[in-house]
């Protein structure tokens, strides 16, 4: 929610053009270019900005805290464990089980995902049983809409009250939120009009009778509050209110809606007050866990330069934290594209998890001051490994890791430097890109990374990260992935034709509600009916097959996009080379989403265009589109990836940098891990579309171990038997490296795509068997131009979609399912709610698994789903079958307790095609 002194984001939204070529004219501002965040945009010389990490003065045991989400998990397999698991996720605030807030986020149902997966925390929010915001509970009377929330409160503990133990310990129960500005404030769903803030005796005689009713029914289930929207100076009556009723809360949780800076001062504060309420009580000496359970504003979620600033004033404090929800619930409050794949903010927060060992200090250049570069950094001894998150700032910079640590690391350190850059809102990304692998020399007792000085100079939306270790046996091998890479802003293209706006500004350091846009402007007039042409000029160092990326937004809500769904453009490069080009889907104006192709460039100067007319014939845009830029990349000649093992996460495995079996064995990086059995290396690896890889394990000495990718089993490695071929999934993939046998030491993993390994056989639904009510629907789109909708509906329909497959051989299998699904439900306050619908996926008549497909936001609109499955040799049935999934209790329906609220789809997704691949073979 938004804090004192902005306007909240539903006013923000409410005030924008619905269309954005009604945006401001370019006319209208007299220079479009953006201003820089702040001044540092203009350093030139790295020693001007310069960041200090002493190794030698620690901070405390590295706490993960800033890896929690609000509303970040839709139910289970949406999004995937893969995604929960690399990004850590510590805390997750969702909506009580069953309630009418958003669909999905039901907290029973996610609740098991999270402990399996990383073993957090769940917090219910336990007042999101309701619509709205504020809260709409019913009731004429203050004593009636209080009776009837606790009889809600109740049901859910009740509820609660049947999980499993060990499930119970893994929750926190959050019985009101934001109470000074709702239930408990002045409006028009207040308890009474008057205010806590100005009166707290309602609210504190609510919060303890709540809190009785908790313990009464749970015991020692944990309790959070006050949960304010700011911490507010009446906390500390709060605190010593529930001091003297013995009502403490368990975990102490307020919300920073503003900027990073004021995380630090909040909790220092905060801590004063405790100590001042607990002194001479038994309480005295504690300090109570804090989780800022919202903090980013739409400006920082997503961008990896933006969410550092978060990250380091967080890790610092070390308390929990949640990033808010302002968007799509279910997508790891902006994090996660799709079901499966990540943003720039995801490998960030991947990199963050991976810290290990304590925090180090750092002192930026620019202490205390919101928007300039910041840094956490870790230290871990055992591992010899020290590791650095760092960015916010444009321009040269120095970073210093000081008083190294001689008898750990020695004389000299391998060091890995990588950018991980903003992708967009909804883009998805490789993982963190290789600006440079070397061995530095310890002089003085430091080691020192220049940006702008041999590596490229900091993007102010980028992160990066710096790993040191021993400089050991290995040898640096990395290259970074393009050879040359470039970025042109729409703004500044020239436009022809009709239709033309600018718009802009997008959201800054000082409008951080608005969504984060390269440059700050973007523009429009792409659009059905139009003849605009966007032209880019770019200069290129060498002629060559570049990657491009179109940085675009068409919002799936507006008129012209609802009919095609993706609006199509024509790029061509020089004038011709034209090919057809779909731009993606958003959930809002402003969200970015990046179409990638490649183009024939020659040496120097070219221009690419984007254009609503074709060249030949009568081919025309329809839709609409805001361009926000173009990216350029030169890659290098190799496709494959290396993932070095002594910097991925290890599990009883021991990193080795000197050692007699590394020498003379081509070793890559600064060492190797050995792994005894049961030991782990895992990798935390990136492709780029659903299809089949080759993995290749280094393996050095005798010994054997089990390599399995995404939970399953691929095949045992050898030193001489160390390759597979694996059907990956489009965007993260967790690989795993076991010790089976003997004590062998792996040196990386190579993952280099191909084809050809596995058998892989497309059906195309129009093929297939239809029941009752599904039918084939024309849809430009899909392969063959048809899809299959109408799987599913009311509970026990016939509404079902049959494969008929065969299989070489039995066993495990990969169903790479390309669907769309265009439900949604009514929008609330500020969040769009597109739903996720569930297709009951059954193999040969047994039992169905139960798999969620996250929005598409049209039918027209078609992705990609891996799903694992067992198939028996030959003939095969594959079953798809949905109806809606009923409540907690097994017998009631949201549309039945909630009627004219579309919280659980009865649906499947448009089917357009499977395509059935075999998992792994060994090669």
């Amino acid at each position: 929610m938004a804090p004192p002194g902005q306007p909240p984001l539903s006013d923000v939204f409410a005030a924008a053009p619905a269309d954005p070529v009604a945006a401001v004219p370019a006319s209208v501002l007299a220079d479009p270019r953006p201003r820089p965040a702040n001044d540092e945009a203009a350093v030139t010389d790295p020693a001007d900005q310069q960041l200090t990490i002493d190794l030698a003065t620690g901070t405390g045991g590295f706490h993960g805290g800033a890896c929690g989400l609000l509303y970040g998990l839709y139910g289970p397999g949406l999004p995937t464990d893969n995604l929960i698991e690399g990004m850590n996720v510590r805390t997750v605030a969702t909506k009580g089980q069953d309630g009418a807030q958003h669909p999905g986020s039901d907290a029973l149902e996610v609740l098991p995902c999270l402990v399996e997966t990383t073993g957090g925390d769940v917090y219910v929010r336990t007042t999101d049983h309701y619509r709205g915001f504020p809260y709409q509970w019913p009731g004429e009377t203050p004593e009636e809409r209080l009776s009837g929330y606790t009889e809600v409160l109740g049901a859910q503990l009740r509820q609660i009250r049947g999980l499993d133990p060990a499930l119970l310990d893994h929750l926190v129960i959050e019985p009101f939120n934001e109470p000074e500005g709702n239930m408990f404030g002045d409006g028009e769903w207040s308890y009474d009009g008057t205010s806590w803030l100005d009166d707290p005796a309602d609210y504190f005689r609510a919060w303890d009778d709540a809190h009785a009713l908790i313990r009464a029914e749970l015991g020692g289930v944990r309790v959070s509050g006050p949960n304010t929207s700011i911490l507010f100076d009446q906390v500390q009556g709060f605190l010593q209110h529930t001091v003297e009723a013995g009502t403490v809360p368990d975990v102490v949780t307020w919300h920073e809606l503003s900027h990073p800076g004021r995380i630090r001062g909040s909790v220092e504060r905060y801590r004063a007050w405790e100590a001042e309420a607990f002194a001479g009580t038994p309480y005295e000496g504690t300090e109570l866990p804090v989780n800022i359970n919202e903090y980013a504003f739409n400006h920082h979620t997503s961008v990896p330069g933006q969410m550092i600033h978060w990250m380091s004033a967080i890790e610092e404090s070390k308390v929990d934290a949640m990033i808010a929800f302002w968007n799509v619930n279910g997508n790891l409050s902006d994090s996660a594209v799709q079901a499966n794949r990540a943003n720039g903010q995801w490998w960030l927060y991947n990199a963050y998890g991976a810290m290990t060992g304590h925090t180090v200090r750092v002192t930026p250049p620019r202490p205390g001051e919101d928007y300039t570069l910041q840094a956490v950094a870790a230290l871990d001894e055992e591992r010899t490994l020290a590791r650095a998150l760092l960015g916010g700032s444009d321009g040269a910079a120095r970073v210093v890791f000081d008083h190294v640590p001689e008898e750990l690391f020695g004389s000299r350190v391998h060091a890995w430097v990588r950018e991980i850059p903003w992708t967009g809102q909804i883009g998805d990304s490789a993982p963190p890109r290789l600006l440079t692998e070397e061995v530095l020399r310890v002089q003085d007792g430091a080691v020192t990374v220049d940006f702008g000085d041999g590596l490229p100079a900091l993007t102010e939306s980028s992160a990066y990260e710096i790993v040191l270790t021993p400089a050991g046996d290995g040898s640096p091998a990395g290259e970074p992935p393009h050879r040359w890479q470039g970025s042109f802003e729409a703004e500044d293209a020239e436009y022809t034709g009709g239709g033309y706006s600018l718009n802009g500004p997008e959201g800054s350091p000082e409008d951080v509600s608005k969504y984060y846009t390269s440059g700050g402007y973007h523009v429009g007039g792409l659009r059905t009916g139009s003849d605009g042409v966007l032209d880019f000029t770019v200069t290129v160092p060498e002629a060559g097959t570049y990657d491009l990326s179109v940085f675009a937004n068409s919002p799936y809500t507006h008129d012209l996009v609802a009919e095609q769904g993706p609006t199509n453009v024509f790029l061509r490069v020089d004038g011709g080379a034209e090919q057809e080009l779909f731009l993606p889907l958003a959930y809002n104006r402003v969200v970015w989403d990046h179409a990638d192709t490649t183009v024939e460039l020659r040496e120097g100067e070219n221009t690419v265009t984007l254009a609503t007319r074709s060249l030949v014939g009568d081919g025309a845009t329809r839709g609409e589109a805001t361009i926000d830029r173009i990216t350029l990349a030169l890659p290098q000649g190799t496709p494959t990836t290396t993932y070095e093992a002594e910097t991925a996460a290890l599990s009883g495995a021991t990193p080795l940098y000197r050692d007699e079996r590394l020498q003379g064995r081509d070793v890559t990086g600064s060492g190797a891990v050995e792994i005894g059995e049961g030991d782990s290396v895992t990798f935390w690896t990136h492709s780029a579309h659903d299809a089949e890889a080759v993995l290749d394990v280094r393996l050095i000495g005798s010994g054997a171990a089990d390599l399995a990718v995404n939970g399953r089993t691929a095949t045992r490695v050898t030193e001489d038997a160390s390759s597979a071929a694996v059907s990956l999934s489009g965007g993260v993939n967790k690989v795993t490296v076991t010790g089976a046998e003997g004590t062998p030491l792996v040196d990386r993993l190579d993952l280099t795509p191909s084809d050809g390994h596995l058998a892989a056989t497309p059906y195309q639904a129009q093929d297939a068997r239809t029941g009752g009510d599904a039918a084939v629907v024309d849809l430009p789109l899909a392969g063959g131009g048809q899809a299959v909708d109408g799987i599913g509906g009311e509970p026990g329909n016939g509404n079902t979609l049959t494969f008929d497959v065969e299989a070489p051989k039995a066993g495990p299998y990969v169903l790479r399912v390309r669907y769309s699904n265009p439900e949604t439900s009514e929008s609330s306050h500020y969040n769009p709610n597109p739903v996720a619908r569930r297709a009951d996926i059954s193999v040969n008549g047994a039992d169905p698994d139960r798999v969620l497909f996250p929005p598409t936001y049209h039918a027209n609109n078609f992705w990609v789903l891996s799903v694992p499955v067992e198939l028996s040799a030959g003939a095969n049935t594959v079953t798809f079958a949905s109806e809606e999934a009923p409540g907690f209790d097994g017998e009631t329906y949201a549309s039945q307790t909630w009627p004219g609220r579309l919280l659980r789809s009865s649906y499947a997704p448009v089917i357009d095609s499977i395509t059935v691949c075999e998992f792994a073979t060994g090669l």
